[in-house]
């Protein structure tokens, strides 16, 4: 079970998940990526601080969005995500192609700087 959230602060579109992200739920967190670039949002933040788990269809929705945020100057950062969550972003060496940080506060300044 996955709850979503968005709220924008300034110019950042912030995208706050909770709960779990598997195979049916990820469709929600592909519909809020999806909304954000239909919306034209340049600046998107995925604060994961309540987010407990991730499944490969939930890491495949990240995936599946790097190269269409890429192509229209969109900047993507992740915050606040768990030691289990992080790991597999690890493992599948998905943190060598998003951005990642630990807090909030140091995504926002990351996305600005980009």
């Amino acid at each position: 079970m996955i709850n979503l959230t968005h709220k924008i602060e300034g110019a950042i579109y912030i995208i706050s998940v909770v709960g779990d992200v598997d195979a049916s739920s990820s469709i929600q967190l592909d519909n809020a990526l999806g909304q954000a670039l239909e919306d034209n949002q340049t600046k998107i933040l995925v604060d994961c601080s309540k987010l407990n788990y991730i499944s490969s269809a939930g890491l495949g929705v990240f995936m599946s969005y790097i190269q269409d945020f890429e192509n229209k100057n969109i900047k993507l950062v992740l915050c606040n995500l768990n030691e289990k969550v992080i790991g597999v972003f690890r493992i599948l060496g998905l943190d060598q192609l998003l951005k990642i940080v630990d807090t909030i506060e140091e995504g926002k300044k990351l996305i600005d700087e980009l």
